[in-house]
């Protein structure tokens, strides 16, 4: 059975803390000042506890809310959560901390004598000869949990706290186990007994093949498909019904529509390969290139790449569209309304964009990331290059020429009326709105601009000079030695803009320009809470919430 995944344990110092979060903190929590906080207008902050010196395996909640980490003292351990420490046990298996979905729950695997357990909430659960790491999961609706544990030789899959049946290994493949439908009532995975391989689904095991893969459930949660391979033949089986048997299925998983109604994968018979869909062979190909398959929005249209002799073609709704030398990689995109689609080709040395079935003007290159839907699907943008120069093309129209577009800076603001992107000229940076040139800086923050949820303000993280600073609707903050890249955030309602920045060795949130309490360490990320915002940082050695309020 190989490295049989027990849980293990690593003592570490509190420096450990700074250590394992993003690049950023720099700072040892044995640095804090012992002065009382002076909270500025609007922050306030509550004591949530001391931090031990010895720790390790820090863990962020998914809604950036909370903060978990394992205490080591006397040889003992135990999970802090905010602060709160919980049951003490000889280990706590380092990288079993889990927090569920919508953040509210905590897991983790512990030794107990000799037996090991999964904890969740603070409760024991059953004892077992061994808790397997990385298969602790929660289900998307947080209410559900399952792991895989060892019980002697065997292994099974404990949802619930009920455990399964005995398999002599259960298939991970790198994916967690069990796997829960989006609903969260189906539940499966994939196991092994007497050399041959099965798909146990809500607690009813499949036939066996001498193979198996690719398991997923549809969006709708109804219906769920997996890969099978029987001596040299594999087929798809969806909801217990095998489909025909092909030389081989592709190593990406079948493809359900959104609405969970349609289902497609590819497959070759001899040397040809096809699409699948909903049963239904499409023509052959000489490849369908893997990742390329994909349903509309809506799942009434279905798109994939194909080649044939050399030359690439895109094929919509059963029409294969004009042949081009490339296609660009990766799937067609569909607008949001379905109603739409365009990608990137080749010919002749010249790319261009081709929506609809419709080829743009011809340029030297695409910038990847390109094409870009509105959310009303009304409009498309692209990054495009001619003649040593960039320029973006909004609804047809070509705006400035620069030296570059940033790759994956081009947006469309929500309501779908701005379209914005970072372009760089003479080794300066600047933000372009609606065409509309802002000021230079030396350089821009990846990922951004970013509109605000009400698409009237716009931000991003500029350098000038050795500081940085936020500019709000071309207005210039105050300048910081750095401001921390995917901190800044919008309020709900539009209104106020909050991120994290760098003052010497102290760490801050700002909102509004203003800047709040300093910290030796800022522990998770500024999330948006009601009207304002909150956090979580360290100052000596403590651990404390910060909340922001209008």
């Amino acid at each position: 059975m190989g490295n049989r995944g027990y849980i293990v344990c690593a003592a570490v110092v509190t420096a450990i803390l700074l250590a394992a979060m993003p690049s950023y903190h720099s700072t040892s929590l044995m640095a804090g000042s012992q002065n009382e906080p002076n909270e500025p207008k609007h922050f306030t902050e509550v004591m949530l506890g001391l931090i031990p010196d010895r720790i390790s395996n820090i863990v962020r909640s998914p809604d950036q809310r909370h903060i978990a980490f394992i205490a080591v003292k006397n040889n003992k351990s135990q999970v802090v959560v905010d602060g709160n420490a919980g049951p003490v046990y000889d280990i706590v298996g380092e990288g079993t901390l889990v927090f569920s979905p919508d953040s509210n729950h905590m897991a983790y695997a512990v030794l107990k004598g000799n037996k090991q357990l999964v904890v969740v909430d603070g409760n024991d659960g059953a004892a077992y000869d061994g808790i397997w790491k990385n298969t602790l999961v929660f289900s998307p609706d947080s209410k559900r949990m399952g792991y895989t544990a060892q019980k002697g030789y065997k292994l099974v899959v404990v949802v619930d706290g009920q455990a399964g049946p005995e398999y002599d290994s259960i298939v991970m493949k790198g994916i967690s186990t069990p796997i829960f439908s989006l609903d969260s009532r189906r539940v499966a995975y994939m196991a092994w007994k007497d050399a041959q391989r099965l798909a146990v689904i809500d607690g009813e095991a499949e036939p066996r093949y001498d193979d198996i893969g690719s398991l997923v459930f549809s969006p709708d949660s109804r219906r769920v498909a997996y890969v099978s391979r029987k001596s040299m033949k594999r087929q798809v089986i969806v909801d217990g019904q095998a489909g025909p048997a092909y030389n081989d299925i592709g190593k990406d998983p079948p493809v359900f529509s959104p609405d969970g109604k349609r289902i497609a994968y590819r497959a070759r018979k001899d040397n040809k390969w096809q699409v699948i869909i909903d049963g239904q062979a499409e023509p052959e190909y000489d490849d369908i290139p893997e990742g390329t398959v994909v349903f509309s929005p809506d799942g009434k249209r279905a798109a994939y790449v194909a080649k044939n002799n050399r030359k690439q073609m895109v094929i919509v709704d059963g029409q294969a569209g004009p042949e081009y030398d490339i296609i660009r990689e990766g799937p067609p995109i569909f607008s949001p309304d379905s109603k739409r689609v365009a990608y990137a080709a080749k010919k002749d040395d010249k790319w261009q964009v081709v929506a609809d079935g419709n080829a743009g003007p011809e340029y030297d290159s695409i910038k990847e990331g390109s094409p870009v839907f509105s959310p009303d699907s009304n409009r498309m943008t692209y990054a495009a290059w001619k003649g040593n120069k960039w320029q973006v093309i909004v609804d047809n129209q070509s705006g400035p020429e620069y030296d570059d577009i940033i790759e994956g800076s081009l947006v469309f603001s929500p309501d779908s009326r701005h379209v914005a992107y970072t372009a760089r000229n003479n080794y300066k940076q600047t933000i372009v709105v609606d065409g509309n040139v802002g000021p230079e800086h030396d350089s821009i923050k990846k990922g951004f601009p970013i509109f605000s949820p009400d698409s009237k303000h716009i931000a991003y993280m500029a350098q000038k000079g050795n500081k940085w600073q936020i500019i709000v609707d071309d207005k210039a903050g105050a300048a910081y030695d750095d401001t921390l890249e995917g901190t800044l955030v919008f309020s709900s309602d539009g209104r106020h803009v909050a991120y994290m920045a760098k003052k010497g060795n102290k760490q801050l949130v700002v909102v509004d320009d203003q800047a709040g309490p300093e910290y030796d360490g800022i522990t998770s990320f500024p999330t948006v809470r009601g009207e304002g915002f909150e956090a979580i940082a360290i100052r000596s050695k403590t651990l404390y919430r910060m909340f922001w309020k209008p």
